[in-house]
């Protein structure tokens, strides 16, 4: 009986784990899209909810009858790595319009529980129309409607969503096209995640017209106090491990350098790491632990929404390249410098890279590279210097001849 016991808690620890990594990849889980994760959210639901709470401050719903599972992750800063995507061939981030378009369409989509695309583009049309800052929509332009239509698949792909009949995209090359959408509300509600809903601002005190302030209006946690001077030695701790952990459970690797004197006092206490260690340990990650900061890897790669390094793409090659040319310079390498290294790439194996083949084609791929490699914080510009930052020594190739891909891998 005790070695039943003893599987059943390995088994119990395995779950968890494997778990906690899926929605950390994955904030909306849908029993339609991932039957095995979601059964095992719902079967560990108050052991998730728990672990979510207490390490991050996150908020995990399990909706079992309505088939997903919703981890309202957030942070209390801006964080520009991880637009929404247009889905399509290329994946080219939302833009100001196509955010201004998601958050109209939202509003009118609460107002029905089923709709067609002529219906619910005319109401954007309207709201827009009525609106003093944003620019009315006008289904006579193309550009519009392909905005229009980027916005309305990607509500499709949370299951917002639900194609009953006819093509979103016949929108994109007219405007008669036929779409009938059922809507799930509850759902488009929860796709939401703030901490105090827009709807709770105070408008005599909120400047609208200020980002960054109602930005902090939105993020600010009751939990931790109104101000630092109006906040308990308890609540001050609280943040410090949330904050610090969100950070480590969302971003690629954590500089100690780039933390508050509050977060790194606590990351570096005693009970700050074994707490850290702890974490890392339930959710299946190694943590590496160095001077000048820590990260996780997840060996499974469960949790990566996007890995490095691999093979999937001509500027995630690039990437890997560059960085054997920083690593040689820790003091940091010129822009210019990184544009004839890629000249040298592209020149000495023609049959790679075919869309960066273009007459600004080497800026165009060093510029994707070294997002790439900004994005996973392995590097800092400093105006027309590219500095490799502690975990780009990771990736030292010494020697390794890394093979562009075969002719038939795109972007």
């Amino acid at each position: 009986m005790s070695n039943l016991n003893n599987q059943l808690v390995v088994t119990e620890r395995e779950e968890l784990a494997r778990c906690i990594r899926v929605l950390l990849a994955n904030p909306l889980l849908t029993k339609q899209d991932s039957p095995k994760d979601f059964d095992t959210a719902r079967r560990r639901h108050e052991a998730l909810r728990s672990w979510f709470d207490y390490y991050c401050g996150w908020t995990l719903t399990v909706m079992p009858r309505a088939g997903y599972a919703r981890l309202h992750k957030s942070r209390g800063d801006v964080d520009a790595s991880r637009p929404a995507r247009r889905l399509r061939s290329g994946r080219a981030p939302f833009d100001r319009r196509r955010y201004a378009l998601l958050c109209v369409v939202a509003a009118e989509l609460l107002a029905t529980p089923t709709t067609t695309i002529g219906m619910l583009a005319e109401r954007v049309r309207h709201s827009t129309g009525n609106d003093p800052v944003v620019p009315t929509f006008d289904t006579s332009i193309r550009s519009e409607r392909m905005a229009y239509v980027d916005v309305l698949r990607l509500l499709e792909s949370y299951t917002v969503l639900v194609t009953v009949d006819g093509s979103t995209e016949n929108f994109v090359e007219t405007e008669l096209a036929q779409v009938l959408y059922r809507v799930d509300s509850t759902l488009l509600m929860r796709l939401l995640s703030t901490v105090t809903g827009p709807s709770r601002i105070d408008d005599a005190e909120t400047d609208y017209t200020d980002p960054d302030e109602l930005i902090g209006t939105i993020s600010t946690d009751p939990r931790y106090g109104t101000t630092a001077e109006h906040s308990s030695r308890n609540q001050r701790n609280l943040w410090a491990r949330h904050s610090v952990l969100r950070r480590l459970f969302d971003d690629p690797v954590v500089y100690w350098k780039d933390l508050s004197e509050q977060q790194r006092g606590y990351a570096g206490s005693q009970a700050g790491r074994q707490l850290i260690r702890k974490a890392a340990e339930e959710a299946g990650f190694v943590l590496e632990e160095r001077a000048e900061g820590v990260l996780l890897v997840d060996r499974e790669q469960i949790a990566t929404d996007s890995t490095f390094p691999d093979d999937s793409g001509n500027a995630k090659i690039a990437a890997l390249r560059l960085l054997d040319e920083l690593n040689a310079h820790p003091e940091g390498v010129t822009t210019q410098r990184l544009h004839e290294a890629t000249a040298e790439m592209l020149a000495r194996e023609p049959r790679w890279a075919k869309s960066y083949r273009s007459e600004d084609g080497t800026s165009r791929l060093v510029g994707d590279a070294l997002r790439i490699l900004a994005d996973f914080d392995l590097v800092v510009r400093h105006e027309d210097r590219v500095v490799p930052r502690p975990a780009a020594a990771r990736y030292r190739l010494d020697g390794v001849k890394v093979s562009a891909p075969s002719e038939g891998t795109h972007e």
